[in-house]
């Protein structure tokens, strides 16, 4: 029985174990330069038996990869970003590539952070989901892109980074579609839970409007295709039906609650998160109303739960897994282009479809 050794087992040593020259070992241990085939079996044959284990960064200090993906969300805790950190992370092992994940909770400076750790960390490229909402605060992204660290853009477009690649779903028009099945079944007032992070009510839609274009891409698409479907069937803009201040549950709790208090209060809701769906079903109960008996609701981010509700929600699906899919396929054609024609042009933005999943929380208004 061999004594447990205290140092771990150097790449010299592999070599002798091989029996092969230390530059054949590096080369097969780094993953660089050419080795026969039959050499490379018997140096990783020696590593195994050495319990060698390779230093990633040493390895890409020397060969410039690390077969490492950052990847940047603002809650990893939500079950939608869950859902695409796992497309990415399937995606990237299945081609020999690693991913980490940082948590940024939807502060910039959180995320400025996180990507100067993703640089030192040498990663090979770079998917977030951002919390900048103007072009003068993108200049973490510009320095990875300067240090040649590809970035591509997941969830939500940045304003000023047109340029980059973007892999979105189409928030306005998932959102139109859902408040004119609403419509459909005869609401003319209808809440919009989840609108802009501002205390002040605006008093008209062209501010609506202006404090939706500094707001989180998605967010302000979202308002912007509930405006559309009040557009297309002739109804007034009513700011008294749009939530606004922080996007938390406790706040969708008091607007959804102030909406119901109305003297001609909502008949139906719209919420584009899952917090915000869960904060309107509590004040929907609070005041002793029935879904969809008393108010009819629609939500964003279709879930288990959500269908075996009572009664079950009618819900938008965000196809989450592809979108993390899609992000990193992009990013790794990039780092590794392969045999793609040249004179191929991939699109900048990269838009895939959701699903509308009617249930049975929409009926026609009960007055």
């Amino acid at each position: 029985m061999t004594a447990e050794r205290s140092t771990p087992p150097t790449i010299s040593e592999v070599a002798v174990e091989a029996n092969v020259g230390r530059a054949t070992a590096a080369r097969t241990l780094g993953g660089y330069g050419y080795v026969s085939p039959e050499l490379r079996e018997r140096v990783l044959a020696a590593a195994e038996r050495l319990g060698y284990r390779a230093n990633a960064l040493a390895r890409s200090m020397s060969t410039g990869v690390s077969h490492t993906l950052g990847v940047i969300v603002a809650d990893i805790g939500n079950p939608f970003f869950a859902g695409v950190v796992r497309g990415i992370s399937d995606t990237s092992r299945a081609r020999g590539f690693d991913t980490l994940v940082l948590s940024t909770h939807e502060d910039l400076a959180e995320e400025v952070a996180a990507v100067n750790v993703l640089i030192d960390k040498r990663v090979d490229g770079i998917i977030v989901a951002s919390a900048a909402l103007r072009p003068g605060s993108t200049a973490h992204i510009e320095e990875a892109r300067a240090r040649d660290i590809p970035v591509v853009l997941v969830d939500r477009a940045v304003p000023g980074l047109d340029e980059l690649p973007t892999v979105v779903i189409d928030n306005r028009e998932a959102s139109r579609e859902a408040v004119a099945a609403l419509i459909a079944a005869g609401h003319r007032r209808i809440g919009f839970v989840w609108g802009p992070p501002v205390d002040d009510r605006p008093a008209r839609r062209r501010e609506l409007t202006a404090m939706a274009a500094n707001d989180i891409w998605t967010d302000g698409e979202r308002l912007r295709g509930y405006l559309d479907a009040l557009d297309d069937a002739g109804l007034p803009f009513d700011p008294e039906l749009v939530m606004v201040g922080p996007k938390t549950e406790e706040r969708a709790i008091e607007e959804v609650g102030r909406m119901l208090r109305l003297d001609d209060r909502v008949t139906a809701l719209f919420c584009t998160e899952t917090e915000a769906v869960t904060g309107a079903l509590r004040a929907i109960r609070a005041r002793g109303l029935r879904i969809p008996a008393d108010v009819s609701l629609i939500g964003f981010d279709d879930s288990s739960w959500a269908a075996v509700m009572d009664p079950p929600l009618t819900m938008i699906e965000q196809p989450m897994f592809a979108l993390g899919r899609r992000a990193a396929e992009v990013l790794l054609d990039t780092i590794e282009p392969g045999d793609a024609p040249a004179e191929r042009e991939e699109a900048t933005r990269h838009t895939l479809d959701t699903r509308f999943i009617p249930r049975d929380s929409v009926a026609p208004p009960s007055r």
